[in-house]
């Protein structure tokens, strides 16, 4: 590539040094000198999972969010992991600028696109999740308000033949991470078992793990990312796709980078850099380590 030359190892090492403005900067400094399309000249230079850890590092954390959601619901099937790594846990702003994005991008409506690819209760845990109406993260825990959560809860799975399951999609999807915290805490303390293994016990599918996103993102946010990352190379064979998307995610925040690989190291007794260097190799590793800060 003219600009960078067509070492690899040079692509590499100049994009995921960069953050997310950084990157917007490179983008158009590289239009205004050169005439042409960073996005376009890296897709015509490289390919496999090198390209696609590239192009999410030049198309930076909120167009690479909308492109996986996209992606995600194009053609048969639905990724549904794509769906809860994108959409759930975030703010409000998160939120709002996705769905924006979206639009604009792909002139599509995100709402009714995800209404085309769920049903039932799981779509409508959606689409209260992009209605983006969580408390915002300034908003404070009232110790009332999260003993009539936690009592709620507690009536809609363990203290009902049945479980209600859209009581608890309402609460978990419109409290701050604060406070779903706060109601876990509660939660076990008040009825001596962890509402992790209530939802597990309650709830199944996609369902089960979207609410345990949801409940994770307010107790560790690192552990839930740490877990994911796991998930993507447990097993047989490697979810190359999914293991790149969510390192990418975590990267743009070097702080929570830190706190994932420290959660990581913790939870699963090893190093994630260890890890991809296990499940990866050539290139596509080299991004990977250069995505995680090593």
């Amino acid at each position: 590539m003219k600009g960078f030359g067509t070492d690899e190892k040079t692509l590499i090492h100049v994009l995921v040094s960069k953050d997310a403005l950084q990157v917007d900067v490179l983008r158009a400094a590289y239009k205004k000198e050169h005439g042409r399309d960073l996005i376009a000249d890296i897709a015509s230079e490289t390919g496999g999972n090198l390209e696609e850890v590239l192009l999410a590092m030049v198309r930076g954390p909120l167009a690479q969010d909308c492109h996986v959601l996209r992606t995600g619901m194009a053609g048969p099937g639905t990724d549904e992991e794509a769906l809860n790594d994108v959409l759930l846990g975030r703010s409000n702003a998160d939120m709002a600028a996705i769905k924006a994005c979206y639009t604009k991008t792909y002139r599509r409506n995100l709402e009714a696109d995800l209404k085309s690819e769920l049903s039932m209760k799981t779509e409508r845990l959606f689409l209260m999740v992009v209605a983006g109406t969580r408390a915002e993260s300034s908003a404070p825990v009232v110790p009332q308000q999260v003993e009539q959560d936690v009592l709620e809860i507690y009536k809609a799975t363990e203290g009902k033949t049945g479980t209600d399951e859209l009581l608890v999609c309402q609460i978990l999807s419109s409290r701050n991470d604060a406070q779903i915290g706060a109601i876990a805490q509660l939660y076990e303390q008040k009825y001596r078992r962890s509402l992790e293994a209530v939802i597990k016990a309650e709830f199944s599918g996609h369902m089960e793990r979207a609410l345990l996103h949801q409940l994770r993102t307010g107790t560790d946010r690192a552990g839930r990312d740490a877990s994911l990352l796991e998930d993507s190379m447990a097993g047989m064979g490697t979810k190359e796709r999914l293991l790149l998307n969510r390192a990418v995610r975590a990267h743009w925040d070097k702080t929570h980078m830190q706190r994932v690989k420290a959660a990581y190291r913790a939870k699963f007794h090893k190093d994630l850099g260890a890890s991809i260097r296990n499940e990866t190799s050539g290139d596509f590793e080299a991004a990977l380590l250069g995505v995680i800060g090593e």
